[in-house]
């Protein structure tokens, strides 16, 4: 199929100009040309401006990449790979960065009371309340909510930091359970659920067991969540969620 610079602007997102200038450079030149001299573009030639707008994504120079495309020993399959492997990194910098916004935007709004490098040191990694807004959605009217509100706005750095040792202790013992291959109703996972749903409560507020398995749906359906608890183990959610439900059948 032909194409003509207007029509390929408009599927592909991008301006006349900007085809006129890959034209220009050598990166994208038509594969034909009418009489009186208009670009006409073939399907070959919306592949290629596919890929130049895949390592544009990614930061690459306009040089350097008609320099790989150009390249007569190219494997195809092996850009998509390298493609793969680039946008995943940048997605993983840019869910670091998500995170680390999302905490300065919950210490501010639970007024917690640290000074910016406090603030680093504690939330660096891992922030305790950064789904906030899902827990005041779901609970803001309930005491447990204010209770929790009440509490965080007087702890220190140092409260702060037994929290997240505390929790990160947590995470490393309930990842064994995980590999150790036991199903998530057994005793171990099932004290791992109880002793989770007890640091809620001693850190923030009373952890019903019908809190607990509202948490346990919450990490499943909201990818936030889930990308959380993956971070600390693969596979960590569902089993969690799971432990949730089977510790809070198995003490009703």
């Amino acid at each position: 199929m032909v194409y003509t610079v207007g029509q390929v602007a408009k599927v592909a997102g991008v301006t006349v100009r900007t085809l006129h200038h890959y034209d220009e450079i050598g990166l994208l030149s038509p594969s034909g040309r009418t009489p009186a001299g208009y670009r006409r573009y073939d399907d070959a030639d919306l592949e290629r401006l596919q890929l130049i707008r895949y390592y544009r994504e990614l930061g690459f120079p306009l040089d350097e990449i008609a320099a790989i495309l150009d390249d007569p020993a190219a494997d195809p399959a092996a850009h998509l790979r390298r493609q793969h492997e680039l946008l995943s990194g940048r997605i993983g910098k840019l869910q670091e960065m998500v995170a680390a916004i999302e905490h300065a935007m919950e210490a501010r709004r639970m007024d917690i009371k640290l000074t910016p490098e406090e603030r680093f040191e504690v939330f660096g990694d891992v922030d305790p309340e950064v789904y906030a807004d899902e827990a005041e959605q779901r609970w803001g009217g309930s005491e447990a909510y204010r209770e929790s509100n009440r509490r965080v706005a007087r702890y220190t750095k140092d409260d702060w930091l037994r929290h997240k040792a505390e929790t990160e202790d947590w995470g490393r013992r309930f990842a064994g359970v995980l590999d150790s291959g036991v199903p998530a109703d057994s005793a171990e996972a099932l004290a791992l659920a109880e002793e989770h749903r007890q640091l809620i409560s001693r850190w923030f507020y009373d952890c019903s067991y019908e809190i607990h398995t509202g948490l346990a749906d919450m990490y499943l359906a909201d990818e936030r969540f889930t990308a959380h608890y993956e971070a600390i183990h693969p596979g960590m959610t569902a089993y969690l969620a799971e432990a949730i439900h089977a510790n809070a059948i198995s003490r009703a």
